[in-house]
């Protein structure tokens, strides 16, 4: 069960905390600061959100044991327990790498539509079971190729790639009740003026007026053309940019639409890392007018070996130990999200909001009928606070008092509740959102003592919550030996612990006896990539990037129709992301034997690109049949077998000498995969045929021999 704190009697506090809030010696004079509002109220506030994508980042969420999928769940969305988040934000998977994996899109081809494919719509469903109030956010960051026409463009024809978004909005709703608040453009890219006003008309044809268009999630370009046409501003609701360093400009706020830093932190999740998060929660309004933080990324739920590890606001990437931890950004982000709502109002600069005097932040929010009150205050250093980008430019935070002055409707309040955080970069425990000591409000004013690197929230709200669940299982190794046969899988989802990075890779039937589901590289043309590099070889990646030796045993079918020309197994995979197209590795490829009659050949390549040959040779494949691929490493020496025939043992390269486990395919087309064995190199092991059960081989390993887990 959930510990709450949420009606915690302030008599009952710890006494130590009842010491935070006495003045301190700092040498210099109090600040003086209003909260007022009679002045008039600041922009409405639009809530802070977690991004899910961009790509595959809640990839190994899914498939995490009970409870702990259920916990890790609330600590992001439940109400009043942890990050409790105000949006969602997910991509529309467009079939291509995105930054750390490819998200499968709801149409592979103009003629297909398909609503169940990837995991999107399961966590916005889990999003909005714990808080139906969640607002839901899409955008996508590649489109499939028949959406370009050959011109890997998306705005080559409009009216087709803005009826490809609006089926992905009707879909959700037609197949999973859920309503999406926002849409948005092509991320990161350039945006067109046509294309946006021909998805505004259809998402109004189609009952869609609800759904408001964010544009254009990169940067503030985006206004020259609002201020200039009043159509495209029509069109436009929200103006969102990414990582906007806390600063707007006057064009923006001069469109007087909502600013959004629509994709915002991208650090690693330290206590550096909740130190920019809680930074940038408070600044990007007091320095920009944002009144939207969406963070990338929601959860750290990949491979830590792939691009931007643990730049979620908590991780859990083992679902095979159940381990996860729940990150400081976690609580930096119940600070305000705990003690506001969609729809309240900031207040004014000046009354309520703005820079303190000796560093850090204030920002004040007031409910709509302004019965409640909401302060978060910040002073993170410097280097205590450095986000991934952009530069930060210098600048001193010292111990100081503050005295705040309550006036207008507030005048009345005469105590705040209390929560306080304190990052520490000593070694020393960190203190985070803990309830302290209520402040008492004197004649309107009162005098708070902040030290460097804390957070604190005041407000009027009795609620509040530091949820917590027993500490989950320990963190252990991707486990050895591992087999997968896909039988447990419906159709059209992705297997477990596959972590595809180019092409995407879903579970089908095989019609074939022997075979009944398979995994099945279904991508037949180069979609419109998102990645500024060319990925063309389809890849998929699982298991523990510092495994070295290690074999690896796959069942291979390429089709004779619309299949691809060859397929490989691969070992010591050294990365993925957009950069997959530079893997190095020890990659074993069978080509079978070709039309005209010519014999099947076979290489073992250093590299996926297939630049760096370390041996080749003829080999009796054929289309439309099963082949056995079999690659051992050990040490500088590797052995490959097909069908349990030896083909040749070779020198490995020098490097990589540890990597990912892969397999995939020399072009986009089909080509399926069965019966994965992964073993550690063991003079004792044996392999079995491959017309034995799987889970038959992997009992005689356990009871046979101990499992060698490789770290």
């Amino acid at each position: 069960m959930a510990k709450s704190v949420t009606s915690f009697p302030s008599a009952l506090l710890p006494c130590v905390l009842c010491l935070l809030f006495q003045p301190i010696s700092t040498g210099y004079q109090p600040a003086a600061y209003i909260v007022d509002d009679i002045g008039g109220l600041g922009r409405r506030f639009d809530g802070i959100g977690g991004l899910s994508g961009g790509g595959a980042t809640s990839r190994l969420l899914v498939n995490y044991p009970q409870p702990q999928r259920d916990q890790i769940l609330d600590f992001l969305f439940k109400p009043n327990f942890g990050a409790s988040l105000h949006i969602l934000k997910v991509e529309i998977g467009g079939d291509s790498q995105s930054t750390d994996g490819t998200e499968s899109s709801h149409m592979h081809e103009m003629w297909d539509e398909n609503y169940q494919r990837g995991y999107e719509w399961w966590l916005m469903k889990e999003a909005k079971k714990r808080n139906p109030n969640i607002k839901l956010y899409g955008l996508p960051w590649a489109f499939p190729g028949w959406v370009g026409q050959g011109s890997m463009s998306p705005y080559a024809h409009p009216e087709l790639t803005a009826s490809y978004v609006v089926k992905w909005l009707l879909g959700a709703k037609k197949y999973h009740n859920l309503t999406i608040d926002y849409v948005g453009i092509w991320n990161e890219r350039a945006y067109n003026v046509k294309y946006i006003k021909i998805l505004r008309m259809l998402l109004d044809q189609h009952g869609l007026n609800h759904t408001r268009i964010v544009a254009a999630d990169g940067n503030w370009g985006i206004t020259t053309d609002i201020l200039k046409d009043k159509d495209f501003a029509a069109a436009v609701d929200i103006i969102g940019v990414h990582y906007p360093g806390t600063l707007s400009t006057a064009e923006a706020v001069n469109t007087n639409k909502p600013l959004w830093s629509s994709e915002d932190y991208s650090t690693f999740n330290d206590n550096v890392g909740a130190g920019c998060w809680a930074r940038i929660l408070n600044q990007n309004y007091v320095n920009g007018n944002m009144t939207s933080t969406i963070s990338w990324n929601l959860i750290a739920s990949y491979y830590e070996a792939l691009p931007y590890p643990r730049n979620g606001l908590m991780t859990a990437d083992q679902p095979w130990a159940g381990f996860y931890v729940v990150e400081n950004p976690i609580w930096v982000t119940a600070h305000t999200s705990q003690f506001t709502q969609i729809g309240w109002s900031y207040l004014r600069h000046g009354s309520g909001v703005g820079k303190l005097s000796y560093g850090g932040s204030y920002v004040s929010l007031t409910s709509p009928d302004k019965k409640d009150l909401t302060m978060i205050i910040e002073t993170m250093s410097h280097d205590h606070s450095i986000c991934i980008r952009p530069p930060l430019p210098q600048y001193k935070v010292v111990p100081q008092n503050a005295t705040f002055t309550l006036k207008g409707t507030f005048a009345t309040i005469t105590s705040l509740n209390a929560w306080y955080t304190k990052l520490s970069y000593t070694g020393t425990p960190s203190e985070h959102f803990k309830r302290v000591t209520p402040i008492k409000v004197i004649g309107g004013s009162f005098t708070l003592p902040l030290d460097v690197d804390v957070i604190i929230t005041l407000t009027t709200i009795t609620g509040g919550n530091k949820g917590s669940y027993a500490i989950p299982p320990p963190p252990k190794p991707f486990p050895l030996p591992y087999t997968e046969d896909f039988e447990s899988y419906p159709e059209n989802s992705e297997a477990n612990n596959f972590a595809q990075q180019i092409g995407v890779f879903e579970i089908h039937p095989s019609n074939h006896l022997s075979h009944k589901q398979v995994m099945q590289q279904v991508v037949q043309e180069q979609p419109c990539d998102w990645c500024s590099q060319k990925l063309i070889n389809p890849l998929n990646v699982i298991g523990n990037h510092n495994w070295s030796d290690i074999q690896v045993q796959v069942d291979v079918f390429i089709p004779s129709v619309n299949g691809t020309t060859g397929a490989f197994i691969a070992a010591r995979v050294d990365k993925g992301g957009c950069t997959s197209f530079l893997a190095n590795g020890v990659f074993f490829w069978m080509f079978p034997n070709n039309t005209q009659g010519e014999e099947g050949t076979f290489y073992v390549t250093s590299d996926l690109a297939r630049t760096d040959t370390i041996t080749a040779g003829r080999l009796e494949a054929t289309f439309d049949t099963w082949h056995t691929l079999k690659l051992q490493v050990k040490d500088g020496v590797l052995v490959v077998y097909i069908d349990g025939n030896f083909l040749t043992k070779a020198s490995t390269a020098a490097s990589p000498t540890n990597g990912f486990v892969a397999l995939g395919s020399d072009t986009f087309g089909y080509s399926m995969f069965d019966n994965v064995l992964i073993n550690p190199m063991d003079d004792r092991l044996r392999f079995r045929s491959k017309l034995q059960k799987m889970e038959t081989l992997h009992r005689h390993d356990n009871e046979d021999r101990p499992m060698i887990v490789i770290n």
